[in-house]
């Protein structure tokens, strides 16, 4: 592949609601640019952007895949990022890259949920877009329906280029909007032809929107616009791509994938509307001077990169995805890993195709591409040369708040597991391993239930080792609410010296939950020895771990020994020690027991059309509603304060029930008593367990 100077480079990345085309589109644009000589198709399993075995078989895009495409002498990196929310990390990592959008709508079902979303991080990162419409060929699909949608829902600034000339319910050709010509296809060629009597109307709308849009870039087009005057078609072109830069205008196109129409002149509208990076900004911190370093993709300026995403492949091996921010960036430079403190030698620089890696000798700023197994490298890290180095901020990756409980099938693999899951979270950020010693289980955290399916799936097939999801063990705290006076004599005879030990005990709250117990002793006399108190708090430290009444940590004790007795030859610290661990038992299920359950604050975004629904899930769920905050975008953020136990498969429920729309995020906000039946609930689950293992 050709080295491209930054003013030859577009980046951009196709977003769009899963199964609207994408990944259709990527292959219809590599064969058209020659990387391939035939369209392979997602059900055959042989497209270049889904080439895990896990995308292959599911038919959908897991992870982000880069595709560089050279067009007119330009190169353009397509990033194909998945359209399912469970893999919003992918996305995340892609947007930060790219410089511009392709947002993929299919004719056929036309604006949905992810379209809305993709406009929405358009929004964020503050990207020009443009829709393309797929499915033209098929008989239902309709471009005017999702102008008109996508219009109701975002106003004048969506402007069609062109438009569909439909013969005998089939997809032949288009209108140019700007040139106001028509155009057939012919094979594979596009020759001119009559616009149809029917389109006119509809032109001559299309034409006047972009020509007002034009008209107010300036007042001199303003004066000649008013005046009658005609704009040239080089005028109208070049308004176009400041509005199209600055978001003031959102162009449409459409075309059918699987015929490879329209894809043609969607490359064009890449190049001649999309900015090249040098016409964005970015800017990191000069760690030497604490200034701002305003790379701005400048080539002249000090080399510096950023790793944007990880690929950990078991067959291909690690590559670091790097988007150079300024300088050139040369095979066999040394470069210094500023987050790391690691400085090194690059050796080879690539740019991958898919899965295949093109050796290239250097990249210039604004380009993409890879360096193979780069040391202690990880995504979001900075690079640049010590002698000037210089750091970027992180990516902003969406948090994970779904998890499951998961075991190894084989106890053998656990080290594998292990191992296995620290690749795949250097490659997904949105993964998280979670060893939960307190109540001795391993949660696996993730965006949504399919995303947790999908990693315990690529443990089996690509990493050999195998796991069961199960629901996780909610953390429950145990505590009383009364007092108690007991006493408990251990006492065993068995042949030479015995085991004597005999404590007398009063238990009560000491109200402070953040502690799990709290321990004194008022014994007068020496009824106690003072070298036992020690093996007697011991017997009270082992014993909160796992409390009486269902086996979770106790919280909140007062233990308080007050009187006991001795034998002179046969009290030993591991008598008192058991003596003191029965008592507890006996003294804390004596004491009023209660279960605590963990709280947590929640907040959930949603259409203001859907708090009804959502406030009336969270009642069921015993959630308690503490107000509604307007957000941006018609949306309403709605906090609650709800159990644990009612935040397992809220993820799935809330998307069901918004269309997939609505988001939340919470956080663990203190304890509090539960109520009797899931108190009950708990204590016979205990109860059956013990029955089962025959064991305490």
């Amino acid at each position: 592949m050709n080295v491209y100077t930054t003013d030859k480079i577009r980046n951009v990345v196709l977003l769009g609601h899963g199964g609207a085309g994408k990944t259709s589109l990527v292959e219809a644009m590599a064969y058209l640019s020659g990387i391939t000589s035939r369209m392979g198709k997602v059900s055959d399993k042989n497209t270049v952007s889904d080439y895990g075995k896990e995308e292959q078989s599911r038919g959908i895009s897991i992870s982000t895949s880069l595709v560089p495409i050279e067009w007119e002498g330009y190169k353009i990196n397509i990033l194909d990022t998945p359209g399912y929310f469970d893999f919003v990390g992918e996305v995340e990592e892609a947007m930060s890259a790219a410089g511009a959008a392709i947002i993929v709508v299919s004719g056929k079902a036309g604006v949905e949920v992810g379209t809305e979303k993709a406009w929405e991080l358009c929004e964020k990162y503050n990207l020009p877009r443009i829709f393309y419409v797929d499915d033209m060929d098929i008989d239902n699909a309709s471009f005017r329906q999702v102008v008109e949608d996508l219009t109701e829902k975002y106003g004048k600034k969506i402007a069609p280029f062109h438009l569909p000339i439909r013969e005998n319910e089939k997809f032949v050709g288009y209108i140019n909007v700007i040139t106001e010509t028509g155009n057939r296809w012919q094979g594979k060629e596009v020759v001119p032809c009559e616009i149809p009597e029917y389109s006119k109307a509809n032109l001559q709308m299309c034409r006047d929107t972009l020509l007002e849009t034009v008209a107010e870039t300036s007042e001199e087009f303003m004066e000649r616009y008013f005046g009658g005057d005609t704009f040239s078609e080089a005028e109208i072109r070049a308004a176009l791509r400041t509005n199209v830069m600055d978001g003031t205008v959102v162009p449409m196109t459409m075309g059918s994938n699987v015929l490879c129409q329209g894809i043609y002149t969607l490359l064009d509208d890449v190049i001649k509307y999309f900015p090249s990076p040098e016409n964005r900004e970015v800017a990191g911190i000069d760690l030497k001077t604490n200034e701002i370093f305003h790379a701005n993709y400048d080539f002249a300026k000090a080399k510096s990169a950023v790793i944007w995403k990880t690929i950990v492949d078991p067959f291909i091996g690690k590559y670091s995805l790097i988007k150079v921010n300024s300088g050139v960036l040369k095979s066999d430079d040394v470069i210094y890993n500023v987050d790391k403190d690691v400085e090194m030698k690059i050796g080879k620089l690539y740019v991958l195709q898919g899965n295949k890696p093109i050796e290239v000798p250097e990249l210039h700023a604004g380009d993409i591409g890879a360096i193979a197994k780069l040391t202690a490298a990880r995504t979001g890290d900075s690079l640049s040369t010590k002698a000037r180095t210089i750091r970027y901020g992180k990516p902003d990756i969406s948090v994970p708040y779904t998890y499951m409980r998961y075991n190894p099938v084989n106890k053998g693999d656990i080290d594998k597991i292990s191992q296995s899951l620290q690749k795949m979270m250097h490659e997904d950020l949105t993964l998280k391993n979670v060893n939960d010693a307190e109540n001795r289980q391993t949660l696996l955290y993730g965006i949504g239930d399919l995303h947790l399916e999908v990693v315990a799936s690529r443990l089996k097939n690509e990493y050999k080792v195998e796991i069961e999801l199960s629901k996780p063990k909610v953390a429950f705290r145990e505590t009383i609410k009364k007092k108690s006076d007991v006493e408990y004599k251990y006492k065993k005879q068995s042949g030479g010296h015995g085991q004597y030990g005999h404590v007398k005990m009063r238990f009560e709250a000491s109200g402070d939950l953040e502690t799990p117990y709290v321990f004194e002793q008022e014994v007068v006399g020496g009824a106690v020895p003072k070298n036992f108190f020690p093996a007697v708090e011991k017997g009270i430290q082992d014993s909160i771990s796992r409390g009486p009444l269902a086996a979770y940590p106790v919280v909140g004790v007062k233990a308080v020994l007050y009187d006991g007795s001795y034998h002179p030859v046969d009290s030993s610290e591991m008598a008192f020690k058991t003596a003191a661990a029965q008592a507890f038992k006996k003294g804390f299920m004596e004491a009023g027991p209660v279960l605590l359950e963990p709280i947590a604050n929640l907040k959930v975004t949603v259409p203001d059309s859907y708090t009804g629904d959502v406030m009336g899930d969270l009642n069921k769920r015993r959630g308690r509603v503490l107000g509604m905050n307007p957000a941006p975008g018609g949306k309403t953020v709605v906090e609650a304060e709800i159990p644990m136990t009612g935040l397992f498969g809220y993820c799935t429920d809330l998307r069901s029930m918004t269309g997939g729309r609505g988001d939340f995020a919470y956080e663990f906000a203190r304890y509090e008593q539960a109520p009797s039946d899931v108190q009950e609930k708990e204590v016979a689950e205990r109860a059956a367990k013990v029955a089962e293992n025959n064991v305490e």
